[in-house]
């Protein structure tokens, strides 16, 4: 197996570029008949979504398969090759296996657990069945995935996970009270559009709340977003992003989940907000100027007051409740790429990185966030990482702030952190059966070939004895080949089966080009079993779609 697979997704890339490389219907086809053409490519597979474009291929040279299927990527994207390669990432063999099975679980998705990619991937296995540019390795590897994706769903609950983030941060925003009495007659702002700011809209609106006002930097994803929570009920609108200063005055809750790398509401912008002061760096003398910031995209009153022991602290948040790097889910947002083009086995271990470091967990009891004395004007829910907004908002008298860095030392033992660990032990399993099973598999038709050349030989043998033994009847030559045949398969029988589980281990391809060398056998013969096998899988795939 020499699985390749070069794409680009809302981790890597900036929703503009996402935006500017997406894939017609024409344009996949086209990619896929043009890998095919490409001579590092057997197979080719393009996952394309909103927010993933993935071409998958069987390639026989790495360095050559990289460059082809990147150059290939920016010619049909139309976004040209030097904009596109820093957005990209590589994985290759069984990392790009796990980067399969990991997606197909939901584990790569904005939404931690979103079940929609499972029909995506269906898709992109039969437009390749379709055009007959999937063959035996990307056919058993998409089936593979939509089996491991159903089998995460089904045995834990990791579609719960981006639901179980938002509903308790409300939760501890309601400070024990039910949300949807705490919610009762209030109103809310919520900046941004994306998965997971669209997430906490909906379950806003199904508390009951009064009013859901949308801010986005792009004003039509607002729009929409709008329009969707007033078809489900709820009283929506959609406001500039140039407004959301003033509206800060008239809400009872924001909830914040941007792709900005810098903060979207800065403590001094609440202050002003709820009319309290706040002992800091100097910030805008008055509302108006705060407005022209924020209209600019630019932080409001003072500068970041992360750390990087919180951004530390944020990041393990994430991983502890399945979100990684969510911060590149929404509009606009840069960053460099997780995984790169990578020359060497060594960086090809760097290829899952980010993924080997959301392992962390947070090892302490759940506790509920302190709750400001006095009433709370106003509450403040941040689910972006890195954070949107500035922490120096505790300060503010009236407010109370829920962010990412909190829930998580809120709760070491949420269940969605559970479920999300399981879901990676499922997909690790996976990927190493997948793997024995596609060694195996490689040296198939060299054992069906060597058992061909055995019986050939075998009756051979019988035939010449015939000419030596004119007088034997047919029960003695019966009784002569049977003979003959069980010896030759006694004599195969454990070499067989010994070099089949030698080869399902890491390393084993090689068993293959020693049997060959070994008992001389035709090259030819042996591809001959191989396409004899490759087109009984494609009919019973053709059969299946």
């Amino acid at each position: 197996m020499s699985l390749l697979v070069v794409g680009l997704s809302h981790r890597s890339a900036p929703v503009s570029v996402l935006e500017r490389a997406s894939l017609s219907a024409d344009a996949r086809a086209k990619l896929l008949h043009d890998t095919l053409a490409a001579e590092p490519a057997a197979e080719a597979a393009v996952l394309a979504t909103c927010n993933r474009i993935e071409l998958y291929a069987d390639v026989d040279k790495f360095h050559a398969g990289v460059a082809e299927l990147s150059t290939l990527l920016a010619q049909h994207s139309g976004v040209g090759l030097e904009e596109l390669t820093p957005y990209l990432y590589v994985h290759y063999e069984d990392r790009a296996v796990h980067h399969l099975f990991s997606v197909a679980c939901g584990l790569d998705s904005m939404v931690v657990g979103e079940g929609q990619i499972l029909g995506q991937i269906k898709d992109t296995l039969a437009l390749g069945q379709e055009l007959h540019t999937a063959g035996r390795l990307l056919n058993d590897l998409f089936q593979q995935a939509l089996r491991v994706g159903k089998r995460a769903h089904s045995e834990t609950g990791i579609d719960r996970a981006g639901q179980s983030l938002v509903t308790f941060g409300l939760e501890q925003l309601a400070a024990g009270a039910p949300v949807a009495d705490w919610a009762k007659g209030k109103r809310a702002l919520v900046i941004g559009a994306g998965s997971m700011s669209s997430l906490a809209a909906a379950t806003l609106g199904r508390t009951g709340i009064d009013e859901i006002v949308v801010a986005n930097r792009t004003h039509a994803r607002a729009e929409r977003l709008a329009e969707i929570l007033g078809e489900s009920g709820t009283a929506a609108r959609a406001i500039a992003m140039a407004d959301v200063a003033r509206e800060l005055t008239r809400v009872d809750i924001a909830v914040s989940c941007t792709g900005a790398t810098g903060l979207v509401l800065t403590g001094e912008a609440v202050a002003l907000a709820v009319g309290e002061s706040l002992s800091a760096p100097a910030a805008p003398a008055d509302a108006a100027s705060a407005d022209a910031a924020i209209a600019e995209g630019c932080p409001v009153g003072f500068p970041a007051t992360a750390t990087a022991t919180a951004t530390a602290a944020a990041g393990a948040a994430m991983a502890g409740f399945g979100l990684v790097d969510e911060a590149l889910r929404a509009d606009g947002a840069t960053a460099a790429a997780p995984d790169a083009v990578a020359p060497d086995a060594d960086s090809l271990e760097l290829h899952g990185s980010w993924a080997e470091n959301t392992e962390r967990r947070i090892a302490r009891e759940r506790k509920d966030i302190p709750v400001p004395a006095g009433p709370v004007k106003l509450a403040l829910l941040d689910l972006a990482m890195p954070r949107d907004i500035d922490a120096a908002v505790h300060r503010v008298p009236g407010v109370r702030l829920v962010d990412i860095e909190s829930l998580a030392e809120a709760s070491a033992d949420a269940p969605m952190a559970a479920d999300v660990d399981q879901v990676r032990a499922i997909v690790s399993d996976e990927v190493a059966a997948f793997g024995a099973a596609q060694r195996a598999a490689h040296i198939t038709p060299t054992v069906v070939a060597l058992r061909a050349m055995a019986a050939e030989v075998v009756a051979g043998e019988v035939a010449r004895l015939e000419g030596r033994l004119p007088d034997l009847d047919d029960k003695q030559r019966s009784e002569v080949t049977q003979t003959v045949r069980r010896v030759v398969d006694k004599l195969l029988h454990a070499p067989t089966v010994r070099i089949k589980q030698l080869a399902a281990e890491p390393g084993g391809a090689g068993y293959a080009d020693a049997l060959r060398t070994l008992f001389d056998l035709d090259p030819d013969a042996v591809a001959a079993v191989s396409r004899a096998d490759l087109n009984d899988a494609d009919v019973k795939n053709r059969g299946r779609s």
